[in-house]
Parts: C-alpha cells; structure tokens; sequence
C-alpha cells in the first residue's frame, strides 16, 4: 500500500509541474517582446586632448571645450557726417565723406526731380539795406539740388532764383497771409510744393508794439473803472434825493407855528 500510494504521489508531481511548465510558454509566447533602449556609443577623432572616461559615464556628454583665441570684431562703429541741411554755404556731404569716411544721408537719384525744400520762417528785416523786406529761411531736402527758387503768391513772374548753397533768401515787403513757397530744382526738374514747402506770412509782435497794446488796453479799463464809478455815485445821490423829497411831503398837515388851529 505504501509503494502504491507513494506512486501515485509521484504522477501527481509530475503533473503539476508539466501544467506549470505549459503556462509559463503560454505567457511567454502571448507578452509583448521586450523592447531594450539603443546604445550610442560616441568615438572622439582627431583630437589631442584626453579625458577620463568617468566624466562620460557620469554626464553623458563630453565636456564643452572653449575658444582660446580671440575673434576680431568685423563691426566698425557708424560715424555721421556733421551735415546740417539748414545751414548756409557748407562743404557738401560728399566733400566730408571723402575726407573723414563719415557716412552721409540718402539722397534721391540725379535724373529725378529733387524733393521739396522745407520751410523754417518767414522774418522781417528791421536792420541795413534790406530794412522793410522779408528773409525766407529754409533747409534743403534729400535730394540732388543744384538751385532754389522763392515764390511768392500773387507774384508769379517774380521769382528769386538762388545757388543750391543758398538757405537764405530775401523778397520785398509782404502783407500779413501772403503765401511763400520754396522749390528745389535740378536738371529733371523742380520739386511739387507741400505743405511744409510753403508759409503763410505772420509777422512776429515786436516788443515794443506789445508794450503800447499793454498802454492802450489798461488805459481803455481805467475809463471804464471812472465811467461805471461815476454812474454809482449818480445813483446813490439820486436815490437819497428821492428819501428826502418823499419825507418832506409827509409831514403832519394840522401842525402849524402860528399856534392852534
């Protein structure tokens, strides 16, 4: 009975582990394939420097190696030349660029007509030979210039023809709201006027026709001062005028200083 008992506890051991044996396949077979990440391996070439195979292992890239020569600076700071439009008989932009290297404002092409001039002021001239008349002051455009023309409105046959060093021009005698325009010409033609080619004459106030304005205005007050003043006075003597009417002919008519009635 024994021997029989302990062959059947064999068979059965021998079963189980077959049954195992099959699962574990089956779940092998089933689960998805195990996918491992790729290794790169990186190969340092053509390089005279040695480092520690640690450092890779540790931060997975090879240190940054830094440029020990300088490279030279290829900007060159941009230097303006000292041009200023608005000023009278300079050297030309080209001039100064020619002899210091500065660098000259854009100017539009020869074969086209110049830009339009830009107004400053219209003065009047109080001192020397041109006492009375108006000096026009303008700057000039961006352009090829090679002369200016002053026109003034309601004149069209006389129009000033000045150099293309000119900034300043002077015209006769002008009443207050005439029109001036400025044009630039050059050999494509002459420039349109603009709003800021052009003026209208206002004279500024001398100081000493303020002060009189000053004198006029305070003394046209103070006869409005005595004029209100006086009508006061009038009234309140007239009014006490009136009280002392109104009491009179209220007296008490049976009083009389010859005695009783």
């Amino acid at each position: 009975m024994s021997l029989l008992r302990n062959l059947v506890v064999v068979h059965l051991l021998s079963a189980l582990s077959m049954l195992n044996s099959h699962v574990f396949t089956h779940a092998a077979s089933t689960s998805p394939p195990v996918t491992r990440p790729r290794i790169i391996f990186l190969t340092v070439l053509d390089t005279d420097d040695d480092y520690d195979e640690s450092e890779f292992a540790n931060y997975g890239s090879p240190p940054e190696v830094m440029a020990t020569a300088k490279t030279p600076s290829l900007h060159r700071e941009v230097k303006l030349c000292r041009y200023d439009p608005c000023q009278e008989n300079q050297k030309p932009c080209t001039q100064l660029s020619a002899q210091t290297g500065c660098l000259c404002p854009g100017v539009s092409r020869a074969d086209e007509p110049p830009h339009a001039p830009r107004i400053k002021a219209l003065l009047p001239i109080t001192e020397g030979n041109d006492t009375g008349k108006v000096a026009v002051l303008w700057c000039a455009p961006s352009s090829v210039v090679s002369g200016y023309r002053v026109v003034v409105e309601g004149h069209s046959g006389d129009a000033y023809e000045l150099g293309h060093a000119s900034r300043r021009g002077v015209v006769d005698s002008l009443e207050v709201g005439t029109k001036v325009c400025v044009e630039a010409l050059n050999n494509a033609g002459h420039s349109t006027p603009s709003e800021f080619s052009c003026k209208r004459y206002d004279p500024p106030k001398s100081p000493d026709h303020e002060f009189l304005a000053w004198i006029i205005g305070g003394g046209v007050i103070l006869l409005l001062l005595l004029i209100i003043g006086s009508l006061i006075l009038w009234k309140c003597k007239m009014c006490k005028k009136g009280k002392r009417d109104s009491t009179d002919g209220l007296g008490n008519p049976s009083y009389s200083t010859g005695g009783t009635l």
